[in-house]
């Protein structure tokens, strides 16, 4: 019985490892996101943060402002305040 529970946990930890380098190897390479060239600020913003989605990208601003653009024009689409 022992030795069938050591068998079994070393096909577990066997497998395990296995796919846990696969999600290693897929993710490394995964293609770099594309980053905008460059970024105008309205008002004289200074950023100190930036996330991006699909088809947008968000700057966050030092006065808590979030400005939200579009990625392809680059057109502010929303700004959103933080209180």
């Amino acid at each position: 019985m022992l030795r069938r529970l050591v068998t079994v946990l070393t096909v577990v930890m066997i497998a395990g490892f296995v796919v846990l380098i696969y999600a290693l190897v897929t993710r490394l390479n995964a293609p770099a996101p594309v980053l905008p060239d460059q970024i105008t600020l309205p008002g004289g913003a200074t950023a100190t943060a930036f996330t991006q989605g699909v088809n947008w990208y968000a700057v966050v601003t030092s006065d808590n402002r979030i400005l939200i653009f579009d990625r392809t024009t680059g057109a502010l689409r929303q700004t959103i305040e933080v209180k």
